[in-house]
């Protein structure tokens, strides 16, 4: 059995509050780092955000401030990873390069939307329409029962079947999202290991010197607090840092900004 991670526990300065058991790996717990120096790369472009890293070789989490990164937000197409590993599971996705699904014909403000997709192009340019789609095939019975078995953040997904990681209730904090990556990485969520290993493999890859990062990301409407996500791991050689970086995008800059302060944050921190 994963050994019980609290947010008192494990970063020492957090109101407690439990990570699911199997949290991390169970060899140790993870030792935990506050590195409020990174805080400084969000202030440097004019906003505000924060960065949570799990350095896996290290067993330390390293988290850039004491209040945001236990802060529950809208995860917006962050969820894309859950949502394809349910398609892949109930048989919505067969193979993420075969089955295709059609463009409806609307035109909207993303060229790269306005055409078919499979799974794999369809995350690679976060094709909301496609996974809106993809979240109505699987159905919200389905969806409820894959979301409580993952553990995936508040396990809310009130506010409508092809809404609810867009604008609806459902929520996850940067440290929640690292313990899901850190199981996805590691293969040890509760599915399929062939739909574990088709998800990592779709993942978007961004080759950074020798490292490599998988990562997605996430942004929210001005309705919603205009909030950008990403979320992922990085890989050097045979190390491993699982990271969760969500920040105010309130200007358009900021949105390449998601990117650049995740590869500084990670670089601070030896992983890249």
């Amino acid at each position: 059995m994963y050994p019980l991670i609290t947010r008192r526990l494990t970063l020492g300065l957090l109101a407690a509050a439990s990570l699911p058991s199997r949290s991390f790996a169970n060899v140790a717990y993870p030792k935990a780092q506050l590195r409020a120096d990174l805080a400084k790369h969000f202030t440097d472009v004019g906003t505000a955000g924060t960065f949570v890293a799990y350095d896996v070789d290290a067993y330390t989490l390293v988290v850039s401030d004491q209040d945001r990164s236990a802060e529950a937000k809208l995860p917006a197409s962050t969820y894309k990873i859950p949502n394809s590993l349910i398609a892949l599971e109930t048989g919505v996705v067969g193979d993420p390069d075969r089955d295709v699904f059609k463009w409806d014909g609307v035109n909207r403000s993303i060229e790269a939307w306005n055409r078919d997709h499979t799974l794999r192009s369809a995350i690679a340019v976060s094709a909301v329409p496609v996974y809106q789609e993809i979240a109505r095939r699987i159905g919200e019975a389905r969806m409820q029962k894959y979301v409580d078995l993952l553990e995936y953040g508040n396990r809310n997904i009130g506010g409508g079947i092809d809404q609810f990681w867009l604008t609806g209730d459902l929520r996850i904090d940067p440290v929640q999202q690292v313990d899901f990556l850190d199981r996805l990485r590691r293969g040890v969520l509760p599915v399929s290991k062939r739909s574990q290993d088709l998800v990592r493999d779709i993942l978007p890859v961004t080759q950074v010197g020798d490292a490599i990062i998988r990562s997605k990301s996430g942004l929210l409407g001005r309705e919603q607090g205009s909030l950008g996500w990403m979320v992922g791991w990085a890989e050097k050689g045979e190390a491993r840092a699982v990271f969760a970086l969500n920040m105010d995008c309130k200007e358009p800059r900021h949105i390449a900004d998601r990117m650049n302060l995740t590869q500084a944050c990670l670089r601070d921190i030896g992983a890249i």
